[in-house]
């Protein structure tokens, strides 16, 4: 890495639109840029997954970037760190599923310097695995 690049992991995930001071150039770097800022401390190879996950997912091609990057975020963090999964497998409801496992996602979310859910919302938020 060139002596002038800053050793900030998170600089180096965003895109080259954002390092060099311009506008994100399209919606891969815009989810980048929103995500980057909602979660500073995301490990990059996590960014990644989050950020495909956003752009594969129909029902958030529409979406804000910010919004985007956050309901992937959240869904992410529950599908991957979290025993949401199994808990529907073993016969549990969506919502009742997402209750139990809302102390773990916050604890994820809170670790990548990322906003926890409330418990009111914790049903609200998109299922985007």
């Amino acid at each position: 890495m060139p002596a002038d690049r800053a050793e900030n992991p998170r600089e180096r995930r965003l895109p080259a639109a954002r390092q060099d001071g311009g506008a994100p150039r399209n919606r891969r770097e815009q989810v980048a840029a929103a995500l980057a800022r909602l979660a500073r401390r995301l490990p990059e190879f996590e960014a990644e997954a989050v950020v495909d996950s956003a752009l594969a997912s129909q029902g958030l091609r529409g979406a804000a970037p910010e919004t985007a990057a956050r309901l992937a975020l959240v869904a992410y963090a529950r599908h991957v760190f979290t025993d949401y999964d199994d808990l529907l497998a073993e016969g549990y409801d969506r919502d009742s599923a997402r209750h139990f496992v809302l102390d773990a996602l916050n604890a994820v979310l809170a670790g990548w310097g990322a906003a926890p859910i409330p418990e009111a919302e914790a049903s609200d938020e998109a299922d985007t695995p």
